[in-house]
């Protein structure tokens, strides 16, 4: 296969991407020494409005303030790139139920694993956790897996 046909868009925003994760998960890790990862957010927030014991755990009490300026970040940065590269804000023709349901599907998955696939990826890995790099062997497996049904099946 030729890269026009694995990257149709081109590959350089993409290792941009990569290299701008890398050193921001990097300079969080090296200035404060936390893990940057992004599963953790809705319960630490949730915290601020929920008296519920599990979103009272100190773990999420004790994060939320970061992790809000962290998710406000991504966000941020997001639509930085946006704007400074001159690209549109992408769209979806995906019905709003079926991202529900993938969203869903996405935050048990965080939730059983113990982290997201970002936080597990990027930054587990980059620290040698064993969990870590069982998990991401299991989301790649799975999402191989997955794509190949699907398209066996008649899908996009």
């Amino acid at each position: 296969m030729t890269p026009e046909v694995l990257f149709p868009l081109g590959w350089k925003h993409y290792l941009a991407g990569g290299l701008l994760i890398g050193l921001g998960v990097s300079a969080l890790y090296v200035t404060t020494g936390l893990i940057g990862s992004i599963s953790s957010f809705f319960s630490s927030t949730l915290s601020w409005v929920s008296r519920a014991p599990f979103l009272q755990q100190a773990r999420f009490v004790s994060a939320r303030a970061w992790r809000l300026v962290y998710a406000i970040g991504l966000v941020a940065g997001a639509l930085a790139c946006s704007v400074l590269l001159g690209e549109r804000v992408p769209v979806t023709s995906i019905p709003l139920w079926q991202l529900a349901i993938g969203g869903f599907i996405a935050g048990f998955g965080a939730r059983l694993s113990s982290g997201c696939t970002s936080g597990h990826g990027i930054c587990g890995m980059a620290l040698l956790q064993v969990p870590s790099i069982l998990a991401v062997l299991i989301f790649l497996t799975t999402a191989m897996l997955t794509a190949h049904l699907v398209r066996a099946l008649g899908g996009a």
